[in-house]
């Protein structure tokens, strides 16, 4: 796959491919005891399971293609290079790539004691390609 960003695309995401309906790739960037950021890179149809981060928020930083978050109750929001997503804690919620295009999201993560992600229901197939 042609990596749509300037940041590396990584390895594929093998440890978390069950929580992914199509090929993710992961690439660390930096990170110590209180935040995690790493370049999360998605091919063309490629999303994350609906999920839930425990304790902590997300943010999302749209780096390359053209991608979709969705907070649940809420309709998709496109991301391309330049949007930010904020997610916060105990929000139920999903993202990913365009069904057309690839996409590179920057994820930033704070670290605390007791968080945890809860993994969810893959999204609706029929929603998610009607964003084409």
């Amino acid at each position: 796959m042609e990596n749509p960003s300037a940041f590396p695309l990584g390895e594929p995401n093998d440890a978390y491919a069950r929580y992914f309906e199509g090929q993710s790739y992961l690439a660390p960037l930096a990170g110590d005891d209180q935040v995690n950021v790493a370049n999360v890179t998605f091919e063309p149809g490629c999303t994350n399971h609906w999920h839930v981060h425990h304790g902590v928020c997300q943010i999302l930083l749209a780096v390359g293609g053209r991608g979709y978050y969705q907070i649940e109750g809420q309709e998709p929001v496109e991301l391309k290079p330049g949007d930010v997503a904020y997610i916060p804690p105990e929000t139920k919620h999903w993202h990913g790539a365009a069904p057309t295009e690839a996409f590179a999201h920057i994820a930033i993560m704070p670290k605390k004691e007791g968080a945890s992600n809860e993994w969810l229901e893959p999204v609706d197939e029929e929603t998610y390609r009607s964003l084409a």
